[in-house]
């Protein structure tokens, strides 16, 4: 149980609550002005991302089809633009500065034992969606990260599996239901939650709402308040990764949202770029 004295109080809560609303006004606004204001641009720029970097994992990545608007992978591209406008207004302007005072004030050792320690927690989901895939190799590997790194890592501060060469292996529901042969749907934009699809979805719901996990012993609104620095600690990791951003932002965040899940689905056995040229090489994300 996490003690109470440890989180903030609730007063700090309800003036963050007040700042996010008003934001989320504000953007609203500024959306609804863009958007009324010139109509959507048709033919985007070719999404490509900058040869591959140790930190991310990322390839040189293929020219795009430049009709990303009749992609039959995203029928809904008008709308899930829209939606990619307000997040993207909402993570300038709440997330993203939060995050970078997070790596500002936050020493290293500090940050990766923030991260490390969520990682740790995310091993029961990793056991549970091993076992619904009969993966039982990888369901002894998370099982044995969640004990050593626990036991031997302070809770889970330090990785200390993955110096024992047992490095994580990420499942999930989505990734479930990908294996016993559900298919991905059309792809959509969410509000706030970022990129997914009708399966993802219904896998973050049911991994959030009906698994099991540690998150159920900590009492609420305490629990929010981890899943907050949890967020902040994400997006803090991802700064980094922005420069290899290029082209059109939309379709960069698509493709290595889509290329990622099937990257994870298939274990590491991607076959083929679903939105690259027939005629291009394929973009491998092992790790974005």
């Amino acid at each position: 149980m996490i003690q109470h004295k440890l989180w903030p109080c609730p007063l700090f809560l309800h003036i963050c609550g007040a700042l996010v609303m008003l934001t989320l006004l504000f953007a609203a606004g500024q959306l609804q002005a863009q958007t009324e204001g010139q109509p959507q641009a048709q033919g985007r720029a070719l999404g490509q991302a900058t040869e591959q970097t140790e930190s991310t994992g990322l390839t040189a990545a293929a020219p795009l089809t430049t009709n990303s608007s009749g992609h039959k992978r995203d029928p809904y591209e008008n709308w899930n633009r829209k939606v990619f406008a307000f997040n993207e207004v909402a993570d300038r302007w709440i997330l993203k500065p939060v995050a970078r005072t997070y790596r500002a004030i936050m020493p290293d050792v500090a940050d990766r034992g923030v991260t490390n320690l969520f990682n740790n927690l995310s091993e029961f989901s990793n056991f549970t969606n091993s076992v619904l895939q009969l993966k039982l190799e990888s369901a002894v590997v998370a099982a044995g990260r969640f004990t050593f790194n626990t036991v031997f890592g302070l809770g889970g501060i330090f990785d200390v599996a993955s110096a024992w060469d047992l490095p994580e292996r990420p499942e999930d529901f989505g990734q479930t239901l990908g294996y016993w042969g559900s298919g991905a749907g059309s792809y959509l934009m969410l509000p706030l939650l970022g990129p997914s699809n009708p399966r993802d979805f219904v896998g973050f719901a049911f991994n959030r709402f009906v698994l099991p996990s540690p998150w159920d012993s900590v009492d609420s609104p305490y629990n929010w308040y981890a899943r907050g620095v949890q967020l902040v600690d994400i997006r803090a990791d991802l700064i980094p990764a922005e420069d290899l951003i290029s082209g059109d932002r939309y379709v960069f965040v698509r493709n290595a949202y889509m290329q990622r899940r099937e990257f994870l689905i298939n274990d590491g056995k991607v076959q083929r770029d679903p939105f690259a040229a027939d005629d291009s090489d394929d973009l491998m994300l092992d790790d974005f």
